[in-house]
């Protein structure tokens, strides 16, 4: 069955809506037809609708393959966003091959992003406003990433209540090997057939994903995945995963478990709670079959079950699991004591993120450690900022801290060699942080 989209004004009047009004008719039908495909959407695209998506596309970003930035974009607006939409409407739109860089992991390694042009940014988030609203009444509690109104603090959260409420106490740990490069381009497809049947809009999807990729002059033709750092990846991957994981899990497999179960999931970052041990093992097992069978693949190595009891019987974890922490979002999960003497979940910067941030600043504070010094304290309370609007959560002040003490060492260590004459003495160190004092640790993120 489909859905149509077209609204009619019943006393004959054409007034334009904005763009919001458009967005909330299209939520509304997808809220009444779960089950249905829309057939019709493209109507919504017009230069107002454009204009909006050219104001939230990031304009700072990196130049695609035809080296044209935002300003350059910008200077003739109007008329180039006429012709982007005569081009969408009409099917003349030609999507470019994305420019592919890699980036430094913070395990090691290097992770290939791919960057469209500009005006294939624009387009791709005018496609993404038209479908939000959709999956936005379409995606299930468990997942968070790249989703508006939820972020990754709501997801660690919703981990630590799952398992102090859930008595989840066997955890699995699940990492997708280079997930957004093998997504198949045909069971995506089969996946946006259930809720996108609009021929314009999927025209302009198939597009973007046989747009290929140039690498260091070559190009190559795209056969799988969906580029990261394209506008409209993270939610054709929100998408795919809803189908091949989340639904699967809460309607085939969790019915079928002995115990409580839950899952969280942040893009393609997902741990599963499981309050029997055995339901654990058998969930592994399933679940190996199933990213198999929408072409995924487990990580042999990063993918384990954790022991997460707060007391075992011989002090030892059980012998067919992994270990008795895990790590999600940046944060490792360890059972401790509150204040008060009770058993709490603590989730304190992981080991990894800590050195990784610490390393940052030490190189950044050796390459600019003869600029002047307000400037080096400004972008340096700028950074520490940055980091305790993430890691401030609670139970996580002892590493704020430590991080803060280190972020002191590392300055006057870089500020002790702007000369070759003597080194800064931590007095004199001292009085400079009177004047320019680093931003003291912050729990941002209060769970209490």
């Amino acid at each position: 069955m489909s859905a149509d989209l077209s609204v009619g004004n019943t006393d004959g009047a054409s007034e334009p809506m904005n763009v919001s009004t458009k967005q909330g008719q299209i939520a509304e039908l997808a809220r009444r037809a779960p089950a249905m495909a829309i057939t019709s959407l493209n109507h919504h695209l017009d230069l107002d609708w454009l204009r909006a998506a050219f104001k939230q596309t990031r304009r700072s970003g990196a130049v695609g393959i035809d080296g044209q930035t935002a300003a350059d974009y910008e200077a003739n607006l109007d008329e180039n966003l006429r012709d982007l939409l005569e081009r969408i409407k009409s099917g003349r739109y030609r999507a470019s091959a994305v420019r592919r860089v890699h980036i430094p992991k913070a395990g090691g390694g290097r992770r290939p992003l791919g960057i469209p042009t500009f005006e294939d940014k624009v387009a791709q988030r005018a496609i993404v406003m038209l479908l939000e609203p959709i999956y936005e009444q379409t995606f299930k509690d468990c997942s968070f990433g790249f989703r508006p109104g939820r972020s990754a603090h709501q997801a660690l959260q919703v981990l630590r209540s799952e398992v102090h409420s859930q008595s989840g106490r066997w955890i699995l740990d699940v990492d997708l090997s280079r997930y957004f490069d093998t997504i198949d381009h045909g069971l995506l497809r089969r996946a946006l057939d259930k809720r996108i049947a609009d021929g314009v809009v999927r025209r302009m999807i198939d597009k973007w994903l046989k747009a290929g990729v140039l690498e260091q002059g070559s190009w190559r033709r795209s056969t799988a995945g969906t580029p990261q750092g394209g506008v409209i990846s993270p939610l054709l991957a929100n998408v795919f995963l809803h189908y091949a994981l989340d639904v699967w899990f809460s309607e085939v497999v969790a019915p079928k478990l002995k115990g409580r179960s839950s899952l969280v999931r942040y893009a393609d970052d997902f741990v599963l709670v499981f309050e029997d041990f055995l339901d654990c093992v058998r969930t592994r097992q399933a679940l190996d079959l199933r990213m198999k069978a929408c072409r995924l693949e487990m990580h042999p190595t990063k993918t384990k079950m954790v022991d997460f009891r707060f007391k075992r019987p011989d002090g030892n974890r059980h012998p067919r699991t992994d270990a008795t922490t895990f790590v999600f979002l940046g944060f490792i999960h360890v059972w401790g004591k509150s204040r008060r003497g009770k058993n709490v979940i603590y989730q304190r910067t992981a080991k990894e993120r800590y050195a990784r941030a610490l390393r940052a600043l030490w190189t950044w504070c050796k390459r600019n450690r003869h600029m002047p010094i307000p400037w080096q304290h400004e972008r340096l309370c700028r950074s520490m900022r940055g980091h305790y609007a993430y890691y401030g959560i609670t139970g996580n002040s002892k590493r704020l801290r430590w991080f803060a003490y280190q972020v002191e060492r590392i300055w006057h260590q870089w500020l002790s060699r702007r000369s070759r004459g003597q080194p800064m003495k931590w007095d004199r160190f001292r009085t400079l942080l009177s004047r320019y004092p680093l931003p003291p640790p912050k729990i941002v993120h209060s769970y209490i």
